[in-house]
């Protein structure tokens, strides 16, 4: 079954959310997908997806987590799926003694990103222009999770992001200072056909001690201009990211493993984060609120992780401080189809009514499994040694 919307559909008083289901899909990324922390060898990963059903036939359709869904539905439950803000709060009420934090916050993304769907599919409105766009056109800037790709690799990546206009690229690094140099060398040749002083980021993944990180940002910085350090420290190190901030000439980037938009309370007060961003799979209303929360500390906002959070594009394009976001692959999730398509640099939205996502639920029923994140060589485990090695190390060994 093909899950969209039907032009003809007209809903009579309140809508009422029924039920919801889950599927699981994958992702051929084509390479191997990583960072400092680990990878993805086969380049295969998952993506769950929930459908979010009504009594009026109309099924909202979320990317992301499945965790915590049980707990978290009793806040649905027979409520109109409109009220979205209302819905994103009582979800977080509803599990206000254990905590919403952690992955108990990617279910509450996952509901959230069904729920704009719908709202914009009453509509009868592309996502993007029932949150307030008047442009469809979303910034980008090209990530490659590409610790483990070769020189050859990292050259050929890059040179196809460059042949969809892309002027800025984000390496995965800090395990060797002089790798680093010689990677972002060849982003920069790679990118340097759309812009003569392409923009270089440079994602640590939380690799670092505060003195680490400065040593290897300065030294990088005798090469080139970075524009921004990300995820330099532990994401809660609010009083050693304003030191990074004040002795190196790059940006600090963080936020997008803050999990609610308390946790982002320390860092703007110390003036630790000069570039706010926010986990795409956290979804929209998060998003939303992070953007606002920099927006009146005048600092700009950036997604994180749009292939398979394609609903947070849409409110990338409705705020008005979005620097840009991570493009990190061209494809789609196996049995996925997502409204857009990637030119001059950025993602350019749909106009299909809602998130413009739209499944194969036959097609991925016959899939085969997929290899998930949270494997022991995987990027979402962290090393024993983070932190705490002497000497550069770019090797795999934990």
């Amino acid at each position: 079954m093909l899950f969209s919307v039907s032009p003809d559909l007209e809903v009579k008083g309140d809508m009422k959310i029924t039920g919801y289901r889950t599927l699981t899909t994958h992702h051929d990324w084509g390479r191997p997908v990583g960072d400092a922390n680990g990878f993805i060898a086969s380049g295969v990963t998952e993506v769950p997806l929930l459908l979010l059903e009504t009594d009026e036939g109309l099924t909202g359709i979320g990317m992301g987590s499945h965790h915590d869904l049980d707990r978290l539905f009793p806040a649905l439950e027979g409520r109109d799926p409109r009220a979205v803000a209302s819905l994103y709060d009582d979800m977080l009420a509803r599990v206000f003694k254990s905590g919403h934090s952690g992955a108990t916050f990617g279910g509450v993304g996952a509901f959230d990103m069904a729920l704009w769907d719908l709202k914009a599919k009453l509509a009868g409105e592309p996502l993007w222009r029932l949150l307030g766009a008047d442009d469809r056109f979303v910034p980008g800037y090209a990530s490659g999770l590409d610790i483990a790709l070769d020189d050859e690799q990292l050259a050929r990546f890059y040179g196809g992001m460059a042949e969809r206009g892309f002027t800025g690229g984000k390496l995965k690094g800090g395990r060797d200072v002089e790798v680093d140099i010689r990677r972002l060398d060849i982003i920069s040749d790679a990118l340097s056909r759309n812009a003569p002083r392409p923009a270089l980021m440079l994602d640590a993944n939380e690799s670092w001690n505060l003195k680490q990180a400065v040593r290897h940002v300065c030294a990088i910085e005798e090469r080139h201009d970075l524009t921004w350090v990300e995820e330099p420290l532990r994401r809660w190190d609010a009083a050693g990211h304003a030191r990074l901030s004040a002795a190196v000439r790059a940006a600090v980037a963080t936020g997008e493993n803050l999990t609610g938009l308390e946790q982002y309370r320390q860092l703007l007060d110390a003036g630790a984060v000069d570039i706010v961003q926010a986990g795409a799979v956290w979804g929209v209303t998060h998003f939303l609120r992070v953007a606002i929360a920099a927006h009146s500390r005048d600092l700009p906002v950036s997604p994180v992780g749009l292939s398979a959070n394609h609903a947070v594009a849409a409110a990338a394009a409705a705020v008005p401080n979005h620097l840009s976001a991570e493009v990190q692959d061209l494809g789609e999730p196996y049995g996925v189809t997502l409204d857009q398509e990637f030119a001059d640099g950025g993602i350019v939205l749909g106009d299909s009514p809602g998130a413009g996502i739209v499944i194969d639920e036959a097609l991925i029923a016959g899939r085969e499994d997929a290899v998930g994140w949270q494997v022991p060589e995987g990027p979402h485990v962290r090393s024993s040694r983070t932190g705490l090695r002497l000497v550069a190390d770019a090797t795999w060994e934990g």
